[in-house]
């Protein structure tokens, strides 16, 4: 399985006094313009998509709404799980996932270090490897899914990705 690790973009920060609540912080217009051009990135890549699954938490889910958008994947397809909340263990999300079987190119949305963890699980490690920056991702490709396998493919930042979509 390939799995497309994706921290979600730019949220109004917890401090600002307009901040809503945890799970209703939002995307900012900044943060929604540069989730646009690295999802836009990654659909030149051509990649296919069987599942886009995001934590529940709205910055989450419109960076998944995004990426639908970018990928021509139905939004209401979209699938939400609290096994992508921020405190979830890693080990919950792999177990839900392997419940499907059948989808071989899977994206996820989620926080940090949450996603971070997600990634050190994949490989095997107990301590971080990565440090996703808002709207980074990463490609695992799993050989097994529960307990995680894998390897990391390639990590990319934001910046990078929205330069190639220019």
């Amino acid at each position: 399985m390939e799995l497309y690790v994706v921290r979600h973009g730019i949220a109004i920060d917890r401090e600002d006094p307009k901040s809503p609540p945890e799970a209703e912080r939002y995307l900012t217009e900044e943060g929604i313009e540069k989730t646009k051009r690295v999802a836009k990135a990654i659909s030149a890549l051509h990649v296919s998509v069987d599942l886009l699954i995001s934590s529940p938490y709205l910055r989450a889910v419109q960076t998944a709404e995004i990426f639908a958008a970018a990928l021509d994947y139905p939004k209401p397809k979209i699938r939400q799980t609290e096994a992508l909340l921020p405190e979830a263990e890693a080990s919950l999300f792999f177990r839900e996932l392997a419940k499907d079987k059948q989808s071989a190119a899977v994206f996820c949305f989620g926080h940090a270090p949450h996603v971070d963890r997600l990634v050190a699980a994949a490989l095997g490690s107990k301590h971080p490897v990565t440090s996703l920056k808002k709207a980074g991702l990463a490609l695992l490709e799993l050989k097994r899914i529960s307990p995680p396998s894998g390897q990391l493919v390639w990590l990319a930042t934001p910046k990078l990705l929205r330069k190639t979509a220019q």
